[in-house]
C-alpha cells in the first residue's frame, strides 16, 4: 500500500500541472527548481507511479498523474479551508473573501451590493473576480475563490447552492418592430431565427436557446455578441431581436436607445440567481451574510 503524500508535495504537483514548467512551478511555490524536482520524485516514489514525463524540451502529466491531480486539488482545497477556519476563529466578518461574479450579473448587482456590505461589515473586504460561469466554478473548486454569484440552471453538483431570486428574460427589439403588435408576446419557434446570441461560454446563450426551445441556433449572419452591451447595440443596429435579463433592463442599459423591452407572456423564461460555495467552506457566516444582503437589495426587489 502506498504511503501518504504530503501537502507540500501535492502543491508542487498542482503548480507543475498549472505551468508545465519546472522553473515557473518552483517560482509559484517559492522554492528552488531542484527542491521542487526532488519533491516530485519523492511523491512518485511514495505513490509508486510515474506522474510526470520529462525531457529537455517538454513536460507533461501522465494519465494517472491527471487523476492524482484531480483528487489532490480537492484535498488541497479542504486543507486551505481548514486554515481559513482557524484564521477566522477569533471572529467572523473580518479579513478578505474572494467573490466571483459572471459578467451578466456583475454590473447590475455589484454597484448596489458593495456599499451595503462595506457599511454593514466594515472589517470585511471583498476581492472581486468577473468571469464566465465555468471558469468561476473551476476557480472555486481550486480554492482560488470563496464564493461565486452565477445564474442557474448550471451544473453545480457538489457545491453548496443558495438560490436568491428569479430574473426573468425580456424581449428587446427596435421601436416599430412588428413583433410587438400583439399585446402578449410569445417567442415562437419561427421568431427564434431572428434572435441574436452571446458568444459561446455565456450561460445566457444557453438560457436563450432553452427559451427558444432549440438545442442550437445560428446567429444572424454568424455574428455573436461578446457582452450584453454589444448585444443591445446589435439589436439597435437592426440585426435582430434578443432576450435580456430583467435586471439589465431595469438598470437603464437601454437608456437613450431606440429600443423597446417587453416581458414575455407567461410562463416567461427566467434564470435563477444563486450564490455557491464549497461545502467545506470556513466562511459560512460570510456566505449567509451575502445571501441576506443580496436578497434585500432594493435594486432587485421590484
Amino acid at each position: 500500500m502506498a504511503s501518504t503524500p504530503t501537502i507540500k508535495q501535492l502543491r508542487y504537483l498542482q503548480a507543475l500541472n498549472k505551468t508545465l514548467s519546472f522553473t515557473e512551478a518552483a517560482a509559484l511555490c517559492f522554492v528552488g527548481q531542484s527542491t521542487l524536482s526532488a519533491g516530485l520524485k519523492e511523491l512518485e516514489g511514495t505513490l509508486g507511479v510515474q506522474l510526470v514525463e520529462r525531457d529537455k524540451q517538454t513536460v507533461s502529466i501522465t494519465p494517472i498523474g491527471k487523476e492524482v491531480i484531480e483528487r489532490a486539488e480537492r484535498l488541497l482545497a479542504q486543507a486551505d479551508d481548514l486554515v481559513d477556519f482557524v484564521d477566522s476563529y477569533a471572529g467572523s466578518m473580518v479579513g478578505v473573501i474572494k467573490l466571483g461574479v459572471i459578467p451578466t450579473i456583475a454590473p447590475f448587482i455589484l454597484p448596489a451590493l458593495m456599499p451595503v456590505m462595506r457599511e454593514k461589515y466594515p472589517d470585511l473586504q471583498i476581492a472581486l473576480r468577473e468571469d464566465l460561469s465555468g471558469n468561476l466554478i473551476d476557480k472555486l473548486d481550486r480554492h482560488e475563490l470563496d464564493f461565486a454569484l452565477i445564474a442557474l440552471p448550471y451544473d453545480t453538483e457538489g457545491f453548496l447552492v443558495k438560490e436568491l431570486f428569479d430574473d426573468e428574460f425580456w424581449l428587446i427589439a427596435k421601436e416599430g418592430d412588428p413583433i410587438f403588435k400583439k399585446k402578449d408576446v410569445h417567442l415562437s419557434h419561427q421568431m427564434s431565427d431572428r434572435v441574436l446570441l452571446l458568444e459561446d461560454g455565456h450561460c445566457i446563450r444557453e438560457h436563450t436557446l432553452m427559451a427558444c426551445r432549440r438545442s442550437e441556433l445560428v446567429s444572424h449572419n454568424g455574428i455573436e455578441a461578446t457582452s450584453l452591451l454589444t448585444l443591445v447595440q446589435m439589436v439597435e443596429s437592426g440585426l435582430g431581436i434578443a432576450l435580456l435579463p430583467e435586471m439589465a433592463v431595469k438598470s437603464g442599459l437601454l437608456s437613450h436607445m431606440q429600443l423597446i423591452a417587453r416581458p414575455l407572456a407567461t410562463p416567461s423564461p427566467k434564470r435563477k440567481i444563486a450564490l455557491i460555495a464549497r461545502p467545506s467552506t470556513a466562511r459560512i457566516e460570510e456566505f449567509n451574510a451575502l445571501v441576506k444582503v443580496i436578497k434585500n437589495l432594493d435594486s432587485i426587489a421590484d
